[in-house]
């Protein structure tokens, strides 16, 4: 085990949120983990014409406010995604809203979209693209809790931080934000993509253009996924995130916080997500990008949701019981089966349940 995985091991004797605020301050004094070995090339793939060296990513919720994106690329991750960002600065929901359920392997929270608001996040973005520091870094945007126009507050993220993200997602699928998820629904989705199509036309007009990604819950039901997806296609979005945290509790769950309101993630949420996930390459058909979030914490995972649609995975609660080098043994593990199952690459590997 490396001295980063032990600091983080004894992090567990404080409170979940003061643990990682400490994390976080760690990173940004230059103590992380720092990958020694150049990414296994079975593990590259061009996600949304997003050059990936490897198809591992940081999940949004672990760098709200963008203050150590090359911190975690150079821990090993093949793109990190900061935020969610609101407009305006925000305190989020009252503490306690982070739990371990560690019997579980998993985690709840409601942290309420708390962060600090736009300008310090696109100021920090900005100096990260000075720097040329290395690594895929996507922006996670979201909206404001008393805002009157919602849909103009994740237009006004897409617009304050283009040129400075190499992607975007679009997050509807939060549980902590009291309305958020009536984003999914057909008319109030194709209202807002739609405004965010415009917004694009206009900002890429002579220039570049960046991915967008839709973040989806896991929570979905019949029909929704095949409207979502007619959704995304229609307003020429590049791809899809599935899923973010779940509202469900499943019967099972042995923590004695297991009854905490909030999002659920980690390792019960692996089973529901990837099901989701497959429904989601079906309705697609190839058409858009997909990547796997929910209770990735090993190889076996990964190569789970990749079978199931995924061209690309995401984590983040799993970091909280496998410590900071748990990435490296992901990607370790993930080439290994790959290899012992015969494909050539990740891509060779979408879909293939």
């Amino acid at each position: 085990m490396s001295p980063h995985d032990i600091a983080a091991r004894a992090m567990h004797g404080l409170d979940p949120e003061d643990a990682h605020g400490w994390a976080i301050k760690g990173l940004k004094m230059g103590l992380g983990p720092r990958q020694a070995e150049v990414d296994d090339p079975i593990l590259a793939i061009t996600v949304a014409g997003l050059p990936l060296s490897n198809c591992v990513g940081l999940a949004a919720g672990f760098d709200k406010n963008a203050e150590v994106p090359a911190a975690m690329s150079r821990a090993g991750f093949g793109f990190v995604e900061c935020g969610t960002v609101t407009p305006l600065a925000q305190a989020g929901n009252p503490r306690p809203r982070l739990f371990r359920l560690t019997e579980d392997q998993a985690v709840i929270n409601r942290m309420g979209f708390n962060n600090d608001g736009l300008e310090p996040f696109a100021a920090r973005l900005a100096r990260h693209k000075v720097r040329r520091q290395r690594g895929v870094v996507g922006a996670n945007i979201g909206a404001n809790k008393d805002a009157t126009d919602r849909i103009a507050d994740y237009v006004a993220g897409l617009t304050r931080l283009w040129g400075l993200s190499d992607y975007f997602t679009v997050n509807i699928s939060s549980p902590n934000t009291p309305g958020l998820r009536a984003l999914q629904t057909k008319a109030a989705l194709e209202e807002l993509l739609g405004r965010l199509a415009e917004a694009r036309a206009t900002l890429r007009a002579g220039g570049p253009d960046y991915p967008i990604f839709l973040k989806v819950a896991p929570d979905l039901e019949d029909g929704e996924v095949e409207a979502i997806v007619d959704t995304v296609k229609a307003a020429g979005l590049d791809g899809i995130i599935v899923s973010n945290t779940t509202i469900a509790r499943p019967a099972d769950l042995a923590s004695p916080q297991a009854g905490e309101g909030g999002g659920l993630s980690g390792r019960p949420l692996l089973g529901p997500s990837t099901v989701v996930l497959a429904r989601f390459h079906a309705a697609a058909g190839g058409g858009l990008a997909l990547i796997g979030a929910g209770g990735v914490a090993s190889g076996v995972d990964a190569l789970a949701k990749i079978r199931a649609g995924a061209c690309a995975v995401q984590l983040y609660s799993a970091l909280v019981y496998g410590g900071p080098g748990l990435v490296g043994r992901i990607k370790r593990d993930l080439a290994a089966r790959l290899r012992a199952e015969g494909f050539a690459s990740v891509a060779d590997a979408i879909g293939a349940a």
